[in-house]
């Protein structure tokens, strides 16, 4: 097995790193990474509905899909990410004991009294400190899991604060779980780095992993589908399954009650609601916005480029805006 030293904190990175190993490796590998201040959703989720988009813009959050299912999750630099790459795996079957075996009996050894509990969960005294997920490609298999070593944890119950009666969609939902940091549970309270290097030397002892750095062409292939998918609209958000949305809110001009339908991220049907006086039909603008992303900027682009106050009185395009997130 190889161990592979990886100090990249850019998500599209990370993920696409995975992937790499996951496709090209010719030996079981594992890895431990961290992503700063980012959203994974799941392969079959809508991003949009498990996002606080406004939240994630002004705190300038990135949001990424992984290739693996489950619910989405917020990472910051104080949760570590796992990965395990086994290869010539003939099976269909997911199997999450086998591979959070090794990280619990770590965890253990420093006594933290976690458990695999559920599905996926890693727990301690019930509360959540690791989700797992798992992809199998042909014969390998990919199984990656956090750790919330030290995460802010407010941070991440408002980044995921969606309300649901804004979207109905048949894509995976995030359970929200009462979680907490391993930190609080150790006595020498070390640092993320000093856990994550002790993490690395057992997991290298146990496996007798040599330590192995990306080449300059692993990095060059890594960098390339990171840019070819994981730094994408189209994949992050535009790959959700289709889905309906609609939000009501009042304004100065009145009640506005937008409802769509979203497919591949491009809205599909659009109708506009409400209270408002204007002097143009608003099904002009309705016509404008179908076909464009699901999206704050090329909505922004649309809204900017006509006088809202023909259409609505009295409301503003950030207004309009707020009412269709």
């Amino acid at each position: 097995m190889r161990y592979y030293l990886n100090t990249q904190t850019d998500p599209a990175f990370n993920l696409a790193a995975e992937e790499y190993l996951l496709k090209s490796t010719n030996e079981d590998c594992c890895m431990l990474w961290r992503n700063h201040n980012t959203i994974v959703v799941g392969r079959n989720q809508n991003t949009l509905s498990q996002i606080n988009p406004e939240f994630v813009q002004k705190h300038d959050i990135k949001v990424v899909r992984r290739i693996t299912g489950g619910g989405a999750v917020y990472h910051d630099l104080g949760n570590i990410n796992f990965t395990f790459i086994k290869v010539g795996e003939q099976t269909k079957k997911i199997d999450f004991s086998a591979y959070t075996r090794p990280i619990l009996e770590y965890l253990n050894q420093v006594s933290v009294p976690a458990r695999l509990d559920g599905r996926n969960d890693l727990t301690v005294d019930g509360l959540k400190i690791s989700g797992n997920a798992q992809h199998i490609h042909k014969d390998r298999v990919l199984h990656h899991g956090t750790l919330l070593f030290d995460v802010n944890l407010e941070m991440l119950a408002t980044v995921l604060l969606v309300n649901p009666e804004k979207y109905r969609d048949k894509a995976v939902q995030s359970i929200r779980s009462r979680v907490t940091n391993i930190r609080k549970y150790l006595l020498d309270h070390p640092t993320v780095e000093q856990f994550m290097e002790d993490l690395g030397r057992y997991m290298q002892k146990a496996y007798q992993a040599v330590l192995t750095r990306f080449s300059d062409d692993d990095l060059k292939q890594i960098n390339d589908l990171a840019q070819k998918r994981y730094r994408q609209w189209d994949w992050n958000f535009g790959d959700s399954p289709a889905y309906d949305f609609s939000r009501s809110i009042r304004t100065p001009g009145g009640t506005i009650d937008i409802r769509m339908k979203v497919k591949e991220g491009t809205i599909q049907r659009i109708r506009i609601f409400g209270d408002f006086f204007g002097i143009d039909p608003v099904s002009d603008m309705e016509k404008r916005l179908t076909g464009c992303r699901h999206d704050h900027q090329s909505i922004k682009k649309i809204l900017n480029a006509v006088d809202i106050e023909r259409y609505i009185k009295d409301v503003t395009v950030d207004q309009l805006l707020h009412c269709m997130f």
